[in-house]
């Protein structure tokens, strides 16, 4: 029996629907690979040409804890094996860890937040000259912008670990990061990549929420979504998601600098411009919900260009 052309590995049901309907328009054997229950062995062998990571870090708050561990098991081992895996366990350990994210940006010379990673209150007191308040509070491990707030002391940090431990999970390690002013009325910018180039990019205006999740199923064009992240403001506008036709080159050519660096397949970077003319890059997303009604404006569906890539991928096998 010849392999499938791909299996898509994933957490999220929901959010693959899109793609899926793409995938059976074009007649791509494709299979899901569900990771909230899933089992492989050392005696497996790859059953596709490809493989296409869709996990994502925001797992846990679905109740999902053991998906993203799996994923990252999983993944290595296809490696291991051999297969084809876009956004493969490299890229994905990376969505998984904020602080890697800071200091490859840094080490790039890109401009990024300064972020200080921590297992415990204490050991942020050393640094409390470097801090400048308000800051923001993030975990390490993140997802859709879950648990992330804005602190305005040490002590206040202290209050919340101590008010309900459960703060530190998904991975007990948390980041305190420079707070960026920037026009609340020009959002952040999101640049969607595919293959390493340019898919579209998009202004989103948050109105003080921190989840910012581009699939309708969370943030939908009209109504309520259904995503599983407390609103940090619950009496906030929704999100507000639209076109960018006229990203500054400079921008798109960083974020293209990104993607190569990370082996980014499919996925997003985000930026900000501060009120005294900074361009500050500060997240990497190797799960990319695409948003249709962005790519429409700009005249194309975006799962069928996904589906070109991959098949791309599967006919190179």
């Amino acid at each position: 029996m010849s392999p499938l052309d791909l299996i898509v590995v994933h957490e999220h049901p929901e959010w693959q629907k899109p793609l899926f309907a793409a995938l059976e328009r074009r007649g791509v054997r494709y299979a899901p690979y569900d990771l909230t229950r899933a089992a492989f062995t050392n005696l497996d062998r790859a059953t596709a040409k490809v493989y296409f990571n869709q996990a994502s870090p925001s797992a846990y708050v679905r109740g999902h804890e053991r998906a993203v561990p799996l994923a990252l098991a999983y993944l290595r081992t296809l490696e291991r094996l051999g297969a084809r895996v876009l956004n493969g366990a490299d890229v994905f350990a990376l969505e998984l860890s904020k602080s890697a994210q800071a200091t490859l940006l840094r080490t790039m010379g890109i401009d990024t937040p300064m972020s200080i990673t921590f297992n415990d209150v204490s050991a942020l007191r050393p640094y409390a000259g470097a801090i400048g308040w308000p800051a923001l509070l993030k975990p390490d491990q993140g997802g859709s912008g879950a648990r992330i707030q804005v602190v305005e002391s040490l002590e206040q940090i202290d209050a919340i670990f101590a008010a309900d431990p459960k703060v530190w999970l998904p991975d007990n390690v948390f980041l305190l990061q420079e707070l960026l002013p920037h026009d609340p009325e020009r959002g952040i910018v999101r640049v969607e990549l595919l293959g390493g180039e340019l898919l579209y990019a998009m202004r989103v205006i948050s109105h003080g929420r921190f989840n910012l999740c581009p699939s309708p199923v969370c943030n939908p064009d009209e109504g309520a979504g259904t995503c599983e992240i407390p609103l940090a403001q619950e009496d906030a506008p929704p999100v507000e998601f639209y076109p960018y036709p006229d990203v500054p080159p400079e921008a798109v050519e960083t974020a293209k600098a990104i993607a190569a660096a990370v082996r980014l397949d499919v996925g997003a970077v985000e930026y900000l411009e501060t009120h005294d003319g900074r361009r500050v890059f500060y997240d990497i997303n190797a799960n990319s919900n695409l948003r249709p009604s962005i790519a429409a404006a700009f005249g194309f569906d975006p799962f069928e260009r996904v589906v070109d890539f991959l098949v791309q991928h599967i006919e190179r096998v």
